[in-house]
């Protein structure tokens, strides 16, 4: 009968110091931080970077060089190494630890590696090597929570036209988590001094679909905030933008999009119709939709005061260049005219209540034609006496 041979990984005794003392299992990727304990290092990172910990699980001292340490040794990695995916997803778990983590990141040059990985798909955007470096790579990027406050020379690299077309890329192309970092790290820039003609002039149509797409998602609230904040920050910044933004399709999205769209939602959607209104494209792609008049004259005053104010904008700016028989009609049997009288009857003067005011002098003889329409409002606007016989030629 043949003898069973003993298991040597179970049975052999090893030395203490050949066990992690984290996990007290055989170690396979050792690794000796500052206090001079060795440990697994799967085990040791996961003790610093998810749990948080600034000490020596065995001894208990504090350390403070763990982290800068660990971040020299993956940014020499990423130079050399054609695997930077693993890389960077440690980086990142690094500099989420802390402001210290993300400041030493930028000491150590991480702002110029990263710039590589970026623009590296413009050379290739088929190697998926390099696309999905440049994905991680955005991810880092993200977490440095960029802001005007920030070194200037973060706005600088991302200010480049080489960045801004990768990052282009990566919103039309990337996977859904990139994507959300890029819109991430694009609202971050919209609270600095970014030049966003940048933008405008190298992008085509593409970029602002896939804008678009985000603003839509309702799954990632926080992708989708971000996304109409970016659009208006780049429609307020040039005219030409918004022919791109209408030509995208930016127009029947939002109004689509508006009536179930919460309260912070709804103002950021408003105020960007009312940047498309004011080129003529824009408000013909308004009245062009069958629904635009109605879902704008719903949130007036179901919104907030400001909602209501960008309303009375949008339709001033329709009416001033577009007073349609249908446009008008429309704006009467959806309650939108029912909503300007009462803001007539807001006390003290207002630029809101002069555009109310200015839309009744130009279209009121239309509007008076209905029953419901206020006969008080005939005798105040002056209407009755062009209504009477003895005036009627």
């Amino acid at each position: 009968m043949e003898m069973e041979r003993p298991n040597l990984d179970t049975e052999m005794e090893f030395p203490q110091d050949f066990r992690c003392p984290i996990s007290m299992e055989l170690m396979k990727e050792p690794v000796i931080i500052a206090t001079g304990v060795t440990y697994e290092r799967k085990n040791i990172e996961k003790w610093f970077f998810s749990y948080k910990k600034k000490t020596c699980p065995a001894t208990m001292q504090d350390i403070q060089n763990f982290g800068r340490d660990e971040m020299v040794s993956l940014l020499k990695t990423l130079g050399s190494s054609p695997f930077k995916v693993n890389s960077l997803k440690k980086l990142k778990e690094i500099i989420e630890t802390g402001d210290e983590m993300k400041l030493d990141f930028i000491l150590l040059g991480g702002l110029d590696v990263l710039f590589q990985l970026i623009v590296q798909i413009l050379v290739d955007c088929s190697d998926f090597m390099a696309f999905r470096a440049c994905e991680e790579a955005l991810g880092v990027l993200q977490h440095l929570h960029i802001s005007e406050q920030d070194d200037v020379k973060v706005i600088e690299l991302l200010s480049k036209p080489e960045c801004i077309n990768s990052m282009a890329i990566i919103l039309q192309r990337g996977s859904k988590e990139a994507r959300v970092y890029t819109i991430s790290i694009l609202n971050n820039l919209a609270n600095s001094n970014f030049n966003w003609n940048v933008i405008v002039n190298d992008q085509g149509i593409g970029m602002f679909k896939s804008m678009l797409e985000l603003a839509s998602d309702e799954i990632s609230t926080k992708a989708s905030s971000s996304a109409l904040h970016v659009l208006i920050k780049i429609l307020d910044s040039s005219k030409k933008s918004r022919s791109k933004a209408i030509e995208a399709g930016a127009m029947c999205t939002l109004i689509e999009l508006l009536p179930d769209s919460n309260k912070s939602k709804c103002e950021k959607i408003l105020h960007i119709i009312k940047l498309l209104c004011e080129c003529a494209d824009g408000r013909v792609a308004f009245i062009d939709h069958r629904l635009a008049i109605g879902a704008v004259a719903k949130k007036m005053f179901n919104v907030s005061e400001t909602a209501s104010k960008i309303c009375v904008k949008i339709f001033s700016l329709i009416c001033s260049f577009h007073p349609t028989e249908k446009v008008l009609e429309e704006m009467m049997s959806y309650g939108a005219v029912k909503k300007l009288v009462v803001l007539l009857h807001m006390s003290g003067p207002s630029s809101t209540k002069s555009k109310v005011l200015d839309m009744f002098k130009r279209h009121g003889n239309s509007w008076s034609r209905y029953p419901c329409f206020p006969g008080e409002l005939k005798e105040y606007l002056g209407l009755d006496r062009h209504l009477r016989p003895e005036n009627q030629i």
